[in-house]
């Protein structure tokens, strides 16, 4: 009996040891991009004129920020949609999986698929960005093989097609600190995990659209006094306000797309958005809640000063 009980009590030992000296499954070395730094090495060459853009993604992409990016960048531009709810990039890919909400989302004549929009080949610009949580993503749904293979599908379709991340942000109420993560989770999983693998995979530089990080700038100063920017003054004047009249964590309000929407025009067209307008409509016609005009130059003017001050830009 005493033989078996200490039998039991190693392999119960051993069990436990397993458990904790296993590797993890995201416990990969992070990727630093060695191998890909001398494609950002070259000038980025924007294309002059309007821009005709794939824009795949979920809610935190939605339907008015593209809306909003049009108006912005005036005649000429346009766009296609492909979006879900909560949709990872694996799932967007793979035609077995389900894209949840993807009738209601893509309910717009701007909706295309996007397997056959890039392989049409009449686009200049694809801009994918993964789901939330990020952590989640890349644990369990492969964010590093996706993001690069859509990356080389899009240069498959259009050998000169500029492929964009866009950087999105985490729940207000997912710690630790909010406003804190922004940079940290650019470096420790939007970079290595989705922007290098893409660029691999392209063999051409992918451009960040450091939509966090633009963020995280205004907030910081808007948080900085108790008078804010004009009207805005903390970071939940950013988000939007649930259907029930509770606060939504993670949805932006007309503010924070305006403010997404100048990043994303910054990037890709490689302009100041300083003096662009700031009364728009949303995606279906109705008039947006505009920023004053003393919050729109500032939210313009911090834009251009985070999307110059971010290498991976190509600004």
């Amino acid at each position: 009996m005493r033989i078996l009980i200490a039998l039991l009590t190693l392999c119960l030992i051993g069990a436990a040891l397993f458990l904790v000296l296993r590797p993890k499954a995201d416990a990969r070395p992070r990727d630093t991009g060695e191998d890909v730094q001398a494609l950002y090495q070259h000038k980025r060459d924007i294309p002059p004129g309007p821009r005709k853009l794939v824009q795949l993604g979920h809610s935190l992409v939605g339907r008015d920020m593209p809306a909003m990016l049009s108006q912005l960048a005036g005649e000429g531009h346009d766009y296609r949609l492909q979006l879900g709810w909560g949709t990872s990039l694996r799932e967007h890919f793979e035609p077995d999986l389900k894209i949840n909400g993807f009738e209601q989302e893509n309910a717009t004549p701007f909706s295309r698929d996007a397997h056959q929009a890039l392989a049409s080949g009449d686009y200049d610009a694809f801009v994918m960005t993964e789901m939330v949580t990020l952590k989640d993503a890349i644990r369990y749904h492969d964010s590093r093989s996706y993001a690069a293979k859509w990356a080389a599908e899009a240069v498959a379709g259009n050998p000169e097609i500029e492929v964009f991340l866009y950087e999105s942000w985490h729940a207000l109420d997912a710690g630790p600190d909010w406003l804190a993560r922004l940079p940290e989770d650019l470096q420790a999983m939007w970079v290595p995990n989705l922007l290098w693998p893409a660029a691999r995979a392209a063999k051409k530089p992918v451009w960040l659209i450091p939509a966090g990080q633009v963020m995280a700038r205004v907030v910081t100063e808007a948080e900085a006094t108790p008078e804010g920017i004009a009207e805005l003054r903390t970071r939940r004047d950013l988000f939007a306000i649930s259907p029930d009249g509770k606060p939504d964590p993670i949805h932006l309000n007309d503010l924070g797309n305006y403010l997404v929407a100048l990043t994303h025009y910054a990037v890709i067209y490689g302009k100041s958005p300083v003096g662009l307008p700031h009364a728009l409509q949303r995606a279906d016609g109705s008039p947006a809640t505009a920023p004053s005009p003393e919050l729109a130059q500032r939210m313009q003017e911090l834009v251009w000063e985070v999307v110059r001050a971010t290498p991976l830009t190509g600004l």
